[in-house]
């Protein structure tokens, strides 16, 4: 058994889905506190920051911590998640018929082993229907997301290419927390 240091409903199931024991208890580190806009730097300090945060409340000695968190970056520009529709749109613009790169950092603390993984999956999008956009917003599942993106459900028709792991792209590369961790 494990302790998700997340709120992330998507890195709950992903968990679910590999069978891996956990209970979650996110924390609540302000991302808005860095100012760094290189997209792995970004995502180093927020897991770092979560961890710090985490390590402190809860510990490790009686569970395993693994804390996560996830940036999108695309034509050079990093991509948190969407403040509005508008906000969501522009992304989404911006990664339509593009290349787009889901950065995902991990920090897993056992008694026995510390690991801090930075994973990259990179998708070739093809451009983006404008109604499709507009239902994806629409529906508001784009909120809550980096960079507005959900590869396992609205970009999926558009992925042309793909290199990396899709658990990456949906903020936890499970494969790798399997082979080192549990």
């Amino acid at each position: 058994m494990i302790r998700l240091g997340s709120n992330s409903i998507t890195r709950a199931i992903l968990l679910k889905k590999h069978k891996i024991d956990f209970i979650q208890n996110g924390g609540s580190f302000d991302e808005d506190s860095i100012t760094t806009t290189d997209p792995k730097s970004f995502v180093y300090q927020a897991t770092l920051g979560k961890y710090n945060e985490l390590i402190k409340k809860y510990g490790c000695n009686d569970m395993p911590l693994l804390v996560a968190d996830s940036v999108v970056t695309s034509q050079n520009k990093l991509l948190r998640k969407a403040k509005d529709a508008e906000d969501a749109k522009r992304m989404l613009e911006l990664q339509s018929g593009s290349e787009t790169s889901v950065i995902t950092c991990m920090i897993f603390k056992s008694k026995e082993k510390e690991i801090i993984d930075i994973s990259i999956t990179t998708y070739t999008f093809d451009k983006f229907k404008e109604d499709d956009i507009k239902q994806y917003i629409e529906s508001e599942e784009c909120f809550g997301k980096a960079g507005a993106i959900m590869v396992e459900g609205f970009c999926k028709p558009y992925i042309k290419t793909v290199k990396g792991y899709e658990s990456t792209a949906m903020g936890l590369c499970v494969e790798k927390l399997k082979n080192h961790c549990i």
